[in-house]
């Protein structure tokens, strides 16, 4: 019987010991993911996360639109595919997986973007010029971006507008061209545009005689001598393209205090078009060319504004193939001059264009006749801008410029009003003393004279402007010189310097004068250079006088 307990205990003992192993080696849970938060877009899609664990685990989502394969998983770690439907809502949504492993739980956020939605009430506005506010009604479910495409409008509250509208301030369009801008809304990918469409003001307003009473004849007896701005508003490049500084109010000043009462603005407009569907200019730089205009108003002077060789779109194509191209480019230009221009009174004229040719031989009636409609789409633009552009006086030109094709050729365009047309020739003869720079010049000119051409004396000039002056200035048509100049040959020395200097005196103050003895107003050609060949007369910088000598001879010969 002792025995029998004996064992039992034994035995009883052996069982409480091996439970005691037991629990001593039994391992804790753990339970890893890889992430605690999933962002998917509203289309929908598919990502992988990764549970670890050292004990069985199971996952299981809070919605049915997002689903997770597989479901459950042992000891290790184990990639799961959470694949979550579109999102065909315009609100946010989110669901959750539960991670158990054990007593262990880890939960993981998918969050879906909302299907946006963002709809303009009206997507097309038409304003008119005036300045005003425009708001523009929406519907969206989320935060708005906007962006502007268009400098005259601007946004009245500076951010984002989550429902409702939003309100902008449309600058007034000074220009009578329309002009078009743009609105975009963005949500998301979602993208809404609005087009706001502006008209320009009034092409045409009443005529008015304001200030611009006076007729081409009584208008020309007013200006004595002119002075070019050579090199400088006509370069396509920039103003200072050509190496001459900007144009001051100091220049002008200084061209004022020599005698000059008239300046001929060389101007490029075709180089700053901004659109090149309706030819709008930019708007800086009718303001520059707007301050050269003024220099010469504040010092009580005439002032012809033109369109010049600019690239040469019209000066060079007097041709069929061009006509009509060019003529609207020129109609839309001149109507923008016109108008930018049209409160300014008598003291402003404008010249259609420069020296338009095919090239320097004699011009064929294809040549002629299209430069003539060059003439006459300009006249025609500007008196279709009402105003004092009704009566303002202008300035055409003869082919090339040229005077014996202005006697054989020209006919003045048509004018709904009279006596307000003037004609423009240059002259520049002869070459070989004025303007030539490859070897051959000459350096004198007129009787007395040794070292001169075999052509363009004394006799030539009285022919030429004689010419002028029967056919134009004899019958009310006054005749604008609009160039003339002889160049400096500064490189020469000694007794050569003083006599060519002399002797081109002579040639300003002969040529100035016998323009006004036939009718004509003269203005000096100046491109800015004062050195060896060179036709400058002043200082650009300062505006100071450099060639007082050469001054002086223009300005005794148009006030003998």
């Amino acid at each position: 019987m002792k025995l029998h307990h004996m064992l039992l205990s034994i035995l009883i003992g052996l069982m409480v010991f091996g439970g005691c192993s037991k629990d001593e080696t039994s391992v804790d849970p753990e339970l890893v993911v890889s992430v605690d938060k999933l962002d998917i877009t509203k289309a929908g899609e598919t990502k992988t996360i990764h549970v670890k664990s050292n004990v069985d685990w199971t996952i299981e989502s809070s919605e049915s639109w997002c689903k997770v394969t597989p479901e459950f998983g042992g000891a290790a770690t184990n990639p799961v595919q959470v694949a979550v439907e579109a999102n065909a809502d315009t609100d946010e949504r989110s669901a959750t997986l539960t991670v158990k492993a054990d007593n262990l739980i880890k939960e993981i956020q998918v969050v879906q973007a909302p299907d946006y939605a963002l709809l303009l009430k009206q997507s097309v506005f038409s304003l008119t010029a005036d300045n005003q506010e425009l708001s523009i009604g929406f519907q969206t479910s989320g935060t708005v971006e906007i962006a502007i495409d268009g400098d005259w409008i601007t946004k009245k509250e500076a951010k984002s507008i989550v429902d409702g509208s939003q309100t902008f301030i449309i600058s007034a369009n000074e220009s009578f061209i329309a002009r078009e801008g743009s609105i975009k809304f963005t949500l998301d990918d979602i993208t809404e545009i609005a087009t706001i469409n502006q008209n320009g003001i009034d092409v045409n307003i009443p005529a008015d005689k304001t200030g611009v009473e006076s007729d081409a004849v009584t208008l020309a007896g007013k200006m004595i001598a002119g002075w070019n701005i050579g090199n400088s508003l006509e370069v396509t490049g920039g103003e200072t393209g050509w190496g001459n500084p900007v144009v001051s109010k100091q220049l002008i000043d200084g061209v004022k205090a020599a005698g000059f009462n008239a300046i001929r603005i060389p101007c490029a407009w075709d180089s700053y078009i901004t659109d090149r569907e309706t030819y709008r200019v930019s708007d800086a730089w009718f303001a520059r060319v707007k301050e050269v205009v003024d220099y010469c108003y504040e010092n009580e002077m005439y002032a012809i504004l033109n369109i010049h060789w600019d690239g040469g779109w019209l000066e060079n194509n007097p041709t069929y193939d061009k006509q009509d191209e060019i003529n609207k480019e020129q109609y839309a230009l001149w109507q923008q001059i016109a108008v930018y221009f049209r409160e300014y009174d008598e003291h402003l004229l404008f010249a259609g264009t420069n020296e338009v040719h095919a090239d320097y031989g004699t011009p064929s009636t294809e040549n002629i006749i299209v430069q003539q409609s060059f003439n006459q789409k300009f006249v025609d633009a500007v008196r279709s801008t009402g105003g004092k552009n009704a009566y303002r006086n202008l300035v055409v030109q003869t082919y090339n410029t040229n005077i014996a094709h202005g006697v054989n050729f020209h006919e003045m365009p048509t004018d709904e009003v009279a006596d307000r047309l003037m004609l423009e020739v240059h002259y520049y003869d002869p070459w070989d003393f004025c303007g030539q720079e490859e070897s051959g010049f000459k350096t004198q000119w007129g009787a007395g004279y040794t070292d001169v051409s075999s052509y363009g004396q004394e006799d030539y000039l009285n022919e030429q402007f004689g010419a002028m002056k029967t056919k134009y200035a004899d019958k009310g048509i006054p005749v604008i010189l609009g160039e003339y100049g002889a160049m400096l040959r500064a490189d020469l020395t000694g007794d050569a310097l003083t006599t060519h200097i002399e002797s081109r005196n002579n040639y300003l103050k002969t040529v100035t004068s016998a323009a006004k003895a036939s009718g004509m107003i003269p203005f000096i050609w100046d491109n800015g250079g004062t050195g060896n060949n060179s036709f400058g007369l002043f200082d650009r910088s300062t505006g100071n006088e450099v060639h007082s000598d050469a001054i002086d001879a223009i300005i005794e010969g148009a006030t003998d």
